[in-house]
């Protein structure tokens, strides 16, 4: 895994994995089916789940193996809320809860105005005791970065203990927008792609991974 800043002196952790390159090579694909696609989203969220929790707290218990008893690490899964930014953001979900089974679930409901791309709310719900957790921010695309920045700010309303953010791809004009809201948030992604087009869409990228995730236009 690669780290750099951004201009906006926020951390950004390229996860180059072969393994996650790969996997990400055939969701480029755009013959790719909606099963498939979904399938190795999956597979992608499980195993950057490994980088994106390489630091998580851990505490002490006390266990019995067949031959002694010893004290030995668990990590805090209870204290790790996943927030989904839905819809594509879902798609994620089953991967990192396949690593971290013991964590929350949030979800903040935002979509893009087709003209102005700015993300409007429309749902938004998170466990108790925020302050208390970690939250793990999860959305495959990072394209503008104004649905990424909405949902954080919002988030930190709640105040959690700590917040990162994870996509499957990202541009260089979203991670320039994120981080200038949020220099203090580190960014977990398995590419930075060239630019954003007209539309507001990654390129080369892969599409629209909520269509492409749920086989919808």
């Amino acid at each position: 895994m690669s780290t750099m800043n951004t201009a906006g002196a926020g951390q950004v952790h390229v996860v180059d994995h072969p393994l996650v390159q790969h996997k990400l090579t055939l969701m480029r694909q755009k013959d790719r089916s909606t099963n498939s696609f979904r399938r190795l989203l999956g597979e992608i969220s499980m195993l950057m789940a490994y980088e994106v929790t390489r630091d998580m707290p851990t505490q002490m218990i006390e266990i019995e193996t067949p031959l002694e008893t010893m004290m030995s690490p668990v990590i805090e899964g209870r204290k790790t809320v996943f927030v989904v930014i839905m819809r594509a953001g879902s798609g994620f979900l089953d991967g990192m809860l396949q690593v971290v089974p013991g964590a929350r679930v949030g979800h903040i409901g935002l979509y893009r105005d087709p003209k102005t791309l700015v993300a409007v709310e429309y749902y938004f719900k998170m466990p108790g005791d925020m302050h208390e957790r970690d939250a793990i921010v999860l959305d495959p695309m990072l394209a503008t970065g104004n649905s990424a920045a909405a949902a954080v700010e919002r988030l930190k309303e709640t105040r959690p203990r700590s917040i990162r953010f994870v996509s499957l791809l990202a541009a260089p004009e979203g991670l320039a927008h994120f981080h200038e809201a949020h220099p203090d948030v580190p960014v977990y992604t398995a590419a930075i792609d060239r630019q954003l087009n007209d539309h507001g869409y990654i390129v080369p990228g892969l599409g629209d991974a909520g269509d492409r995730m749920f086989g919808t236009k």
